[in-house]
C-alpha cells in the first residue's frame, strides 16, 4: 500500500468516531498546530521544542476554544491574527502553551508571527507571550503581547504565579549576553531553553528562578503554590568529546565572558567519566531522564517533587565503584521501595482540579512519538514522604512505547482532568513510530492527534473515546515556504495542548521557613539572619548548609555509605562493615557555558555547560579556608557538617572526598539557589525516612555553618577587597 493510501486509510479511521455530544462542563481553550512531520528539536518534541523556526515549527495553526456544548471559536482569527488564505506568509502564526488566570476571565500563551513570502529567504521569529481576553460567550475577544519580557528570545510555556506575575522557560542566556546564545543541552549539544523565569510585567522586572543546563519543560502553579514543572536531569559529562581525532570538534572557551577565546583544551573535571576506564575502579555514569521538580514561587528551595528521585522512580541504574562489595546495581524489584511502578519521564504535567496534589504526566520515549506516550498519576501533596509514593499507570504500559500490541490503545499527550470528572488527552490510535508517510513538500504525518475523552477499556486502563471536534476535525489546506521548499498539506491539525478554563483558588506564595538547627546557629553566633541574608543578596551568593554528610539515605547502596570525617570525626553507621571511607572536604562546582562545539576555526553559535570547579569571586574569598584541600574545596567539620557560600542563579553541584582529594560521593543533580537563600538538607544523599544506620534524618545545628556564621561575623558583615581576612 503506498503513503498516500496509507495516510487517507489513517484520516479515515481518524473520522470514524465523531463528536458525540461530550459535555466538558467548564469551555476547554487548546492548540490546532500544523503537525510537523519529524521528530527532532521540532515543536512537538520531547526537548529542543521551543524555537520558532518555520522548518520546525510550521504556521498555519489557531488558539480554539471548545464551549460545554460543543461550540467552537478561532479566538486568535477572531483577533485579527494569522492568514485565512492557504499561503502562509509575512501575518501567518503558530501558537502554543496556554494557561488560563485565576480568574477563569483571561489567558496566557505564547506566538511566533510572520513567515517568508519566497524561496529561499530565512527569516527570523521567537516565540512571545501574549494575552487573550474576552473568550467567554457573546465577548469581543482581545489579544495583546506581554510588556517588558525578553526580546529576541523565546519565551514559551507561560502561566501566572499567585501574584500575576508569569513565570514561563525561555531561551535567553542565564546572564542575558547574546554571545552565549544559545545554550546547548547536556546530550545532543542543541538548543535548549535556559531554566524558569519570572516577569513581572507591569514593573519590567525579570528574574531567573533556576538555571537548567539541559532545560526545563511546562511550568505550572499547584494548589499549594508550588511551582512544579519537568526538568531534563543530565548531568554527565560531554558525549560529543569522545571518540578518536575529536569528530565532533568539541573545545572549551577561555571563560563566558564576551571577550574570551577558544582553546585546545577539551577537559572535563566532574562527574566521572560515561564510559568505564579500564582498569579504574570507577564505573562509567550516566543520567538521562525527565523528572518531577518544585521550587518556590521566588525560586528558592529547588529539588525534585518532594524529594521523589532515581530510587523511588527508575528500574535500574548503576553502582559507583566497582571494588566495593557493599555497593551493588540498582534494581527496583529487589530493593523492597515502596513504588511498584517503575516511571522514566515525567512530561507536561497537570494537576487534578479536585484533588490537590495529585499530578498526571506522560512517560514517553524522548524519540520517534512526539512527546506521546503513557499516562501516568502520582499523589505527591507537600505532606507526603517519597518513601511512600507510587506511581500509578492510567494508560496501559504498553502505550509508552512503539511496539503494538493488542492493550496499545495509542499514544498520548498533554492529559487534563476536568473538574466534572472527566479526562482528556491529545490522542493517535498510531502505535508505531512517528512517521511521514510523505515528502518533505508534501507531508503525510501518521500520528494524527486529537483531543478525546477517556474512558475505561477492556483491560482495565484507561483508552481515548470520544473527540472532541466534529468529523475529522479541524483539516485545513496550507503552503508556506520552508524555507527551502514549498510545503503543501491538505489535513487535520494537530489538537494540543488543551486547558480548562474555570474558577480557581489562588494558591499561596509558597516558602520555605528557616529550620530549627539553623535558627539556633544564628542565635549561637549573634548573628542576624536578616542582615546576614541581605549580605548575600547584596553578593549575589547563597549558601549550602549540610547538616551530616557521613548519613544517606537507606535505599541508596550504590555510592559509599560507610563514611567516617577524616581525623576521627563522625562515622555512619558506628559499626561498619567493609570499607570504610574518610572523607575531609566537600568539593564544589558551578555550570559554566564554555563548551563549544564545531572546532575552534568556525564554532557553531551558543555554548554547552561544563562543570567547572567553583570560581566565582565572592564566593571563594568569603569561605572557610582548607588549606591543602583540592581545588574549590571547604572542610568537612568534625560532627559530619558542611557549610559554604556559592554562587546565586547559577547550576552547582558537588562531591565530598578524601583527605588526598579523591571524590567519594557525588551529586547526581544539578541545584540553583536564589541570592539570599540558605539552603539547608540533613545530608547527602538525603534521608527519606531512615538512613543507613536505621537512623531518621539529621537534625543536629551544624558546626560548620555555625564557623562560618562566627568568620563572617568576625569580619564585621563585610567582603574586603582581598577577601575576608
Amino acid at each position: 500500500m503506498n503513503a498516500s493510501r496509507l495516510f487517507a486509510l489513517a484520516f479515515l479511521l481518524c473520522s470514524l468516531v465523531t463528536q458525540a455530544q461530550v459535555n466538558t462542563g467548564n469551555p476547554v481553550i487548546f492548540v490546532a498546530q500544523y503537525p510537523v512531520p519529524f521528530d527532532f528539536a521540532a515543536i512537538g518534541s520531547v526537548f529542543a521544542n521551543h524555537r520558532a523556526d518555520v522548518s520546525i515549527s510550521g504556521r498555519g495553526g489557531d488558539l480554539y476554544i471548545r464551549y460545554a456544548d460543543g461550540s467552537l471559536r478561532n479566538l486568535t482569527r477572531e483577533a485579527g491574527y494569522g492568514e485565512a488564505d492557504t499561503f502562509q506568509g509575512a501575518d501567518s502564526i503558530v501558537v502554543r502553551d496556554p494557561s488560563v488566570h485565576w480568574s477563569g476571565t483571561r489567558a496566557l500563551f505564547s506566538m511566533a508571527i510572520g513567515a517568508s513570502e519566497q524561496q529561499f529567504v530565512y527569516t527570523t521569529h521567537y516565540f512571545q507571550i501574549y494575552e487573550v481576553t474576552g473568550f467567554g460567550v457573546g465577548q469581543t475577544v482581545s489579544i495583546v503581547k506581554v510588556p517588558n519580557q525578553p526580546e529576541l528570545f523565546n519565551n514559551i510555556m507561560p502561566v501566572y504565579g499567585s501574584d500575576d506575575s508569569i513565570i514561563f522557560a525561555s531561551d535567553r542566556p542565564r546572564n542575558g549576553q547574546r554571545h552565549l546564545y544559545p545554550q546547548h543541552d547536556e546530550y545532543e549539544s542543541t538548543a535548549t531553553v535556559t531554566g524558569l523565569w519570572k516577569l513581572q510585567p507591569a514593573q519590567g522586572t525579570l528574574q531567573l528562578l533556576q538555571h537548567s543546563p539541559s532545560g526545563s519543560f511546562n511550568p505550572m502553579v499547584d494548589s499549594f503554590g508550588r511551582v512544579i514543572f519537568s526538568r531534563w536531569d543530565h548531568l554527565q559529562r560531554d558525549q560529543q568529546n569522545e571518540g578518536a581525532g575529536n569528530p565532533n570538534g568539541t573545545f572549551n572557551f577561555t571563560s563566558e565572558a564576551v571577550n574570551s577565546t577558544p582553546t585546545a583544551n577539551r577537559d572535563e573535571v566532574f562527574p566521572e567519566p560515561r564510559i568505564a576506564v579500564p582498569g579504574s575502579n570507577l564505573e562509567g555514569m550516566t543520567i538521562n531522564h525527565f523528572f518531577p521538580w518544585q521550587i518556590n514561587q521566588d525560586g528558592t528551595s529547588e529539588e525534585t517533587l518532594n524529594h521523589l528521585g532515581r530510587h523511588e522512580l527508575h528500574t535500574y541504574f548503576n553502582r559507583s565503584f566497582n571494588n566495593d562489595g557493599n555497593l551493588f546495581e540498582f534494581i527496583a524489584e529487589v530493593s523492597g521501595r515502596f513504588n511498584p511502578n517503575s516511571a522514566f519521564n515525567f512530561l507536561q504535567l497537570s494537576e487534578h482540579p479536585n484533588q490537590a496534589g495529585r499530578f498526571y504526566a506522560v512517560d514517553a520515549p524522548e524519540f520517534n512519538t512526539v512527546n506521546g506516550g503513557q499516562i501516568i498519576r502520582l499523589d505527591a501533596p507537600p505532606s507526603a514522604n517519597p518513601a511512600a509514593i507510587a506511581v500509578e499507570y492510567i494508560t496501559h504500559p504498553d502505550t509508552e512505547g512503539t511496539v503494538p500490541s493488542i492493550h496499545h490503545s495509542g499514544h498520548y499527550r498533554n492529559p487534563i482532568m476536568l473538574a466534572n470528572g472527566t479526562m482528556i488527552a491529545a490522542h493517535t490510535a498510531t502505535q508505531v513510530e512517528f512517521d511521514n508517510l510523505g515528502t518533505r513538500a508534501a507531508p503525510m504525518p501518521n500520528y494524527l492527534y486529537r483531543l478525546r475523552t477517556l474512558s475505561t477499556a477492556s483491560n482495565g486502563f484507561q483508552a481515548a473515546n470520544l473527540a472532541l471536534t466534529a468529523g475529522p476535525g479541524l483539516v485545513r489546506h496550507i503552503q508556506f515556504w520552508d524555507p527551502d521548499v514549498l510545503v503543501d498539506y491538505n489535513g487535520p491539525l494537530w489538537e494540543v495542548s488543551p486547558v480548562e478554563v474555570r474558577v480557581r483558588s489562588v494558591p499561596p506564595a509558597s516558602g520555605t521557613a528557616t529550620d530549627t538547627p539553623e535558627l539556633q546557629a544564628y542565635a549561637a553566633t549573634g548573628v542576624s539572619e536578616a542582615s546576614f541574608k541581605q549580605f548575600l543578596r547584596n553578593q549575589n551568593l547563597g549558601v549550602v548548609v549540610m547538616r551530616d554528610v557521613t548519613t544517606r539515605d537507606v535505599l541508596d547502596r550504590q555510592q559509599p555509605f560507610n563514611l567516617a570525617v577524616a581525623g576521627g570525626g563522625r562515622m555512619t553507621p558506628s559499626n561498619p562493615v567493609g570499607t570504610v571511607y574518610s572523607i575531609a572536604q566537600m568539593q564544589f562546582f558551578q555550570g559554566d557555558q564554555i563548551r563549544g562545539i564545531g572546532g575552534t576555526a568556525n564554532p557553531t553559535a551558543g555554548r554547552r555547560v561544563l562543570a567547572q570547579y567553583q570560581h566565582d569571586s565572592a564566593a571563594v574569598a568569603a569561605n572557610l579556608p582548607n588549606p591543602g584541600g583540592p581545588p574549590a574545596s571547604v572542610p568537612i567539620a568534625a560532627d559530619g557538617s558542611v557549610a559554604a557560600f556559592v554562587p546565586a542563579q547559577r547550576a552547582l553541584s558537588w562531591q565530598s572526598t578524601e583527605p588526598d582529594g579523591d571524590p567519594v560521593v557525588r551529586e547526581r543533580f544539578w541545584i540553583t539557589l536564589q541570592p539570599g537563600e540558605v539552603r539547608a538538607c540533613d545530608g547527602c544523599h538525603g534521608v527519606n525516612q531512615l538512613n543507613q544506620a536505621g537512623q531518621t534524618a539529621s537534625t543536629q545545628t551544624a558546626q560548620a555553618f555555625i564557623d562560618l556564621l562566627n568568620r563572617w561575623s568576625a569580619n564585621g558583615g563585610a567582603l574586603f577587597a582581598n577577601g575576608f581576612e
